[in-house]
């Protein structure tokens, strides 16, 4: 059921209420970051190119006509289409950061100094200003100036050396890369912004889209580190548990989980009602159950095999063992979890109403907004009256093609 707002609570309760975000970004890494400021009631403004825009506007046309990538990742937000290489654009730019609390961008490597746009800059006009800048494998080394999309940085980082099964390598489904920089890049801003609370002074932050994704190869990289093994690509199953996998029955297959050996004693006593495998000296321990996983693998797949996919689920959820359906997006979509919850709404774009998930950040006092994706340059005409101009200024703007 949807929980209802306590009485008195208002859009002023967002965490982010009165916070100016403006994004110079493209593509998933810094707009993921700004759509959830956005999410947390921040106002976000989207600087983007006059006639194209953020090229993921063009990536497909999947959503009624635009472009999946862009729905998922810019909703809440203002746009604004203005020319950065005119020195009036520059400006405009400008103006809007001297009252702005954020500042993100992720253009190529030096492109933002090349446009006076550096933290030097910027931090001197507004010392209280939060300055991002994502770049692919950081502000210096030999890979500094590389181009650095998701998919290059998953193999370059290793990630993708242990995605896959064990005949392919293969990068993973979702851009995991551009996901973790961006996450990295939300955290980092609330820092700051926590930080300037007390401090009274903003910063000047640096996310690599490589540092990133390192940071979430812990487990294979020290595996590397102390006993010089490379971790195997595994497919479902995991190269330090076991069992762990998706497991056939009559009518299909259960992924099971068993993180420890107390979860052992409970698949084969309480879900197979096998003593005898329970004491099997191969499998007592995670260790031994790893050292011996093909015998263990099909042990268990010999039992999970006489029940059905029903008969299996009820009895590890009735006893506790981590277990899930492997689900396509069709699942996904239908997922009672999301139905029950009512985690569905609706938000607006050009080509009308499109479904959306609240964000997953769940406040109980106040429900996050969900504001409608922007056209290009929609709100053009809007900010820079805020900043001042007066409509012929604007008109004569939009006639030297400065802004759209």
């Amino acid at each position: 059921m949807t929980e209802q707002l306590p009485l008195g609570v208002t859009v002023a309760d967002l965490p982010l209420e009165g916070v100016r975000v403006v994004a110079l970004e493209q593509a998933v890494a810094a707009p993921l970051a700004t759509r959830h400021l956005a999410d947390l009631g921040a106002e976000v403004v989207k600087i983007e190119r006059l006639g194209e825009g953020d090229f993921a506007r063009a990536y497909d046309a999947s959503v009624n006509g635009i472009a999946s990538h862009f729905v998922w990742l810019n909703r809440g937000k203002e746009s604004i289409a203005l020319d950065l290489k005119s020195e009036e654009g520059r400006e405009l730019v400008l103006r809007l950061l001297d009252d702005a609390d954020v500042f993100v961008q992720n253009l190529a490597p030096g492109a933002a100094d090349r446009l006076g746009l550096d933290p030097e800059t910027l931090t001197a006009r507004n010392p209280r200003l939060v300055v991002v800048g994502l770049t692919g494998y950081g502000t210096s080394g030999p890979h500094r100036d590389r181009k650095a999309y998701d998919m290059l940085v998953q193999a370059e980082s290793g990630l993708v050396s242990i995605t896959g099964t064990a005949r392919d390598a293969a990068k993973t489904g979702i851009p995991t890369a551009d996901i973790a920089s961006g996450m990295y890049i939300l955290s980092s801003v609330l820092s700051a912004l926590f930080r300037r609370e007390r401090t009274g002074r903003g910063a000047v932050i640096d996310v690599s889209m490589f540092d990133a994704t390192v940071e979430w190869l812990g487990h294979p990289m020290y595996v590397q580190l102390y006993e010089g093994r490379q971790i195997p690509r595994m497919g479902l199953s995991h190269a330090a548990i076991a069992p762990y996998d998706a497991y056939p029955t009559i009518d299909g297959q259960v992924l099971i989980g068993i993180q420890n050996d107390r979860g052992w004693q409970l698949l084969c006593h309480e879900v197979f009602a096998d003593a005898a495998l329970a004491q099997d000296p191969r499998f007592v321990t995670n260790v031994d159950r790893v050292a011996h996983r093909v015998e263990l693998d099909s042990a268990v797949a010999e039992r999970s095999r006489r029940m059905t996919t029903a008969e299996l689920e009820r009895a590890l959820g009735a006893t506790g063992v981590a277990a899930a359906q492997v689900n396509d997006m069709a699942g996904l979509i239908e997922h009672p979890q999301l139905h029950e919850r009512d985690r569905w709404r609706e938000v607006g774009t050009e080509a009308g109403p499109v479904r959306a998930l609240l964000p997953p950040m769940n406040f109980r006092d106040v429900e996050l907004p969900m504001g409608d994706v922007p056209g290009l340059g929609e709100h053009t005409t809007g900010l820079l009256a805020r900043l001042g101009l007066t409509p012929e200024e604007i008109a004569m703007l939009r006639e030297h093609r400065t802004v759209q």
